[in-house]
């Protein structure tokens, strides 16, 4: 696996639109730092560290995916879309004048700063910027 990142993205995208309850994947502490974000914003239910079943050297990462109940049969995910930015090709910096909003305010950007891992918001708050790694809405 060449990008973990996008790898997570889409793991968490295909999850979603297929309605599967949890995605699994392998650790990495940005992940994990992305997954808490994606917590405390409310897009994802819970994430949690969990040892792997067929090696006791590597731990994954758990991540339950939440839904909104739109009818009785009828379920919607809480992400309705999730982009990656900076990509290994090509990585993407913003200065904290320039962070700007996602979906006019109703998504979150995800920038990885000097301080860790938060969202555009909190970035600007602190004055600080950084590489943007994803946006979600």
């Amino acid at each position: 696996m060449i990008d973990s990142i996008s790898d997570m993205l889409t793991r968490i995208r295909n999850s979603s639109v297929v309605g599967h309850s949890e995605v699994v994947m392998p650790m990495s502490k940005i992940k994990f730092a992305i997954a808490e974000v994606l917590v405390k914003e409310g897009f994802i239910e819970k994430v949690e560290r969990v040892a792997d079943e067929d090696n006791d050297k590597f731990e994954n990462i758990r991540i339950t995916l939440k839904y909104d109940q739109v009818s009785s049969t009828l379920k919607k995910s809480s992400i309705e879309g999730i982009r990656q930015v900076s990509k290994q090709g090509q990585r993407v910096y913003t200065k904290q004048t320039d962070i700007h909003k996602v979906k006019n305010g109703f998504g979150i950007s995800v920038i990885s700063t000097s301080q860790g891992v938060m969202t555009g918001k909190n970035a600007r708050k602190k004055g600080l910027g950084g590489e943007v790694i994803c946006e979600v809405w």
